[in-house]
């Protein structure tokens, strides 16, 4: 490759998921833009993916379309022995191809929440139902505990809009009683 700034694009689907033998990702479709800037020896890249991933809900079992927009850079250069670092990829000198798909692979997998779920409300309210019937529990009083830890979080995630964690970076008071009991300090958070 010559020295200066290259850019690539592709385009991900289904089957790239299945060729990467993805059981969580079951349609896609993400588009990659890699820019390769090679200097002194050094390639820099840069891989930014946008568009949908589709997976299981959690808590229904439907289908989710989860956006994704991530980036990952990291640099490759010619070394003696393949060696890796979180910024820094060395290749053998024998080698003149890079697969770049693993890397790719990786971006988008880490984008993606642990937790697959819809926003509240938007889950199919029949399957949220038998689940609610079906729920096992020992007896009248967990299962009334069980409805309103449930509750509690419905409304905790309604209240902020969204189904991911908050952003504001606030305790929940609630666990200091718990924290004294393991030995935390809960004033040094």
């Amino acid at each position: 490759m010559p020295e200066g700034t290259q850019e690539f694009a592709y385009h991900l689907d289904k089957q790239f998921f299945v060729t990467m033998e993805s059981a969580d990702i079951r349609d896609a479709d993400l588009d990659v833009k890699l820019t390769v800037v090679y200097k002194h020896d050094l390639y820099s890249l840069a891989f930014h993916i946008t568009g949908t991933v589709t997976l299981l809900c959690d808590r229904c079992l439907d289908d989710l379309i989860l956006p994704i927009d991530t980036t990952y850079d990291i640099a490759v250069k010619y070394g003696e022995d393949y060696d890796e670092t979180d910024e820094l990829l060395i290749i053998p000198e024998s080698d003149n191809t890079l697969n770049v798909s693993y890397m790719i692979y990786d971006t988008v997998s880490l984008a993606i929440p642990l937790k697959h779920v819809h926003p509240m409300g938007k889950c199919n309210r029949a399957m949220s139902a038998l689940l609610r019937k079906h729920r096992a529990v020992k007896d009248d009083e967990d299962a009334a505990l069980a409805e309103i830890l449930i509750d509690e979080m419905e409304t905790m995630d309604a209240e902020r809009g969204d189904d991911q964690p908050s952003d504001t970076g606030a305790v929940d008071t609630r666990w200091d009683g718990l924290k004294k009991l393991s030995g935390e300090d809960t004033d040094a958070e």
